[in-house]
């Protein structure tokens, strides 16, 4: 069997990962160089929350990183309607398929490259990070900001957090263009059901000043934040943003 046809084989894949010259058949991340993420990595031990395929893992290894331990829980069921992944696509995965797949062929030992199924609550059973990865998985959490403070205890330099943000949309109005977009709301919007998305595990969408504040809260100094793009349609109404110890 060709690379293809194992890369194929697999029901469904959420990243793009880049494994000796195929290009594995997801869609995130839409554009990898907004995340702002360091070229130089090196020596950083790393911590990937909300993995899946593990395209940012790999991506710290690529940049440097001694050590990324990824986690997610898999508790971030879609479902079809708009949503971008049906879920009886998501239901033919079994967890860590595909990241074991990428970890194998892109030759990382188990040393270099670790992952495990855990609650980001449960974080500090793994030691400390230089960096942390906190990549679509904000508005999934319940709690975020005890997300962020557990996050926080963990982290001694940077966090980088990409989350879906109200600015250019409420789940409420349904129109892109009517949300809380002036920088001075800090007003997160809150999904009691499956208001965004048609998602169940969608709880929260904060403003871009909203999440600067909750990062300065959870301890962060530095914080920057950014726009993923003037957004035409809901998947692209994501904020980002950086903080540091």
């Amino acid at each position: 069997m060709t690379l293809k046809e194992k890369i194929d084989s697999f029901p469904f894949w959420y990243h793009k990962i880049d494994i000796g010259g195929e290009v594995t058949p997801g869609w995130a991340p839409l554009n990898a160089d907004n995340y702002n993420i360091p070229d130089d990595l090196t020596g950083k031990r790393v911590l990937d929350v909300g993995a899946w395929d593990g395209y940012w893992t790999f991506e710290a290894l690529k940049r440097g990183a001694s050590q990324v331990v990824a986690i997610d829980d898999w508790s971030d069921m879609p479902y079809a309607k708009d949503a971008m992944i049906t879920k009886k696509d998501y239901e033919k995965r079994t967890e860590w398929d595909t990241f074991d797949f990428c970890k194998s062929h892109l030759g990382y030992t188990d040393d270099q490259c670790q992952r495990y199924t855990m609650s980001v609550y449960d974080v500090e059973k793994l030691g400390m990070f230089d960096v942390v990865f906190f990549f679509g998985a904000l508005y999934h959490c319940r709690y975020p900001l005890l997300a962020l403070d557990k996050l926080s205890a963990v982290c001694k330099e940077e966090i980088y957090v990409e989350t879906a943000v109200c600015d250019d949309y409420s789940a409420y109005t349904k129109t892109i263009g009517f949300g809380y977009g002036n920088m001075a709301n800090v007003v997160m919007e809150f999904y009691p059901t499956d208001e965004l998305g048609y998602c169940p595990t969608n709880w929260w969408s904060p403003t871009m000043q909203c999440l600067r504040t909750m990062l300065a809260s959870a301890g962060f100094n530095e914080i920057e934040i950014w726009k993923f793009m003037e957004p035409k349609v809901v998947a692209q109404c994501r904020g980002f943003a950086k903080g540091k110890k």
